[in-house]
């Protein structure tokens, strides 16, 4: 598939790019040369290839959820540049 310069300056256009026209050269032959090469990549025979999301098998890396107690209020607080009562007082955002 071969691109065309015009093509190159209406998706400019469409994105609001202002591209000098070395750019528009520089880009045309830049995507040109990457739709050549998926015309090469659908040449494949990929009827028996399962589709996939990964190249290698993944798993859950999470670990298991444990019940624990939660930290002291006054240890959270021990650092906190405002507090009020047992809140961080924060600046009112309106």
């Amino acid at each position: 598939m071969k691109i065309t310069r015009q093509e190159v300056e209406h998706v400019a256009l469409l994105a609001r790019l202002y591209l000098s026209e070395t750019e528009i050269e520089q880009f045309t032959g830049q995507i040109d040369a990457i739709l050549m090469y998926m015309d090469k990549l659908n040449e494949l025979d990929t009827k028996d290839v399962e589709p996939t999301s990964h190249v290698i098998e993944t798993g859950n890396v999470v670990r298991e959820d444990q019940v624990r107690d939660s930290i002291p209020v006054g240890d959270a607080l021990a650092n906190a540049p405002d507090k009020e009562n047992d809140f961080f007082k924060v600046p009112r955002i309106i």
